[in-house]
């Protein structure tokens, strides 16, 4: 198969990537729609309210979006001093799916180390994980606030687990893996105070020093 890395090709693919604030679904626990920004700022303030009251910020995902899982937990708690933890260690994940099978690995983990107030972020691109649809039905029954980030098809199964689920339309891994990144990204850099395209001396210091 010959790859079209025409111009045109090429803007199509980020003209589409730029436009799924637009496409994105926002809902809630019985399937109410919302506004992304509004949503967005729910979870930063959950996000928040959990680290002042002495909990903390959960993130799960598979595969590339366990790479979104460990980015994450490392920006919000040194960019944005939220206490956070993402559950990928290997030796957690291969002893816990040899001794309890691999959809376990994040229930287990989540069951042990959660706390009612906590907030989870629970990431899968199809939202069809059993682990992570084990996860987060883990952190609610442990009386956590879950957030969803999913894709692919829209009846997937997480989009009916979450306090506030986000659901990207399109079955292209990338634009859903690079759109809950850019969701997650979004949420921290406007608590931050990003605002626009102008950014303040004191916050490009920051950058640069980062």
């Amino acid at each position: 198969m010959r790859a079209d890395f025409t111009k045109q090709n090429i803007s199509s693919y980020f003209a589409t990537l730029g436009a799924m604030d637009e496409r994105m679904v926002a809902t809630g626990a019985t399937g109410e729609r919302f506004d992304l920004a509004e949503v967005m700022a729910a979870a930063m303030e959950r996000a928040q309210n959990a680290h002042d009251a002495g909990n903390k910020l959960m993130f799960i995902g598979n595969g590339g979006s366990s790479t979104i899982a460990s980015h994450m937990a490392e920006d919000y708690t040194k960019a944005g001093g939220i206490r956070t933890l993402a559950f990928n260690d290997p030796a957690f994940l291969t002893c816990l799916g040899n001794d309890l099978g691999f959809d376990q690995v994040f229930a287990k983990q989540i069951e042990m180390f959660a706390q009612p107030g906590d907030m989870l972020v629970a990431i899968s691109s199809s939202g069809n994980s059993q682990n992570i649809l084990n996860g987060a039905l883990a952190a609610k029954k442990r009386g956590c606030w879950v957030m969803s980030l999913s894709g692919f098809t829209p009846d997937n199964l997480l989009r009916n687990l979450g306090d506030i689920n986000v659901y990207v339309p399109s079955i292209e891994y990338g634009f859903v893996e690079i759109t809950h990144l850019a969701v997650c990204h979004a949420m921290l850099d406007v608590a931050m105070g990003w605002k626009g395209e102008t950014v303040s001396q004191e916050r490009s210091l920051k950058v640069v020093s980062a």
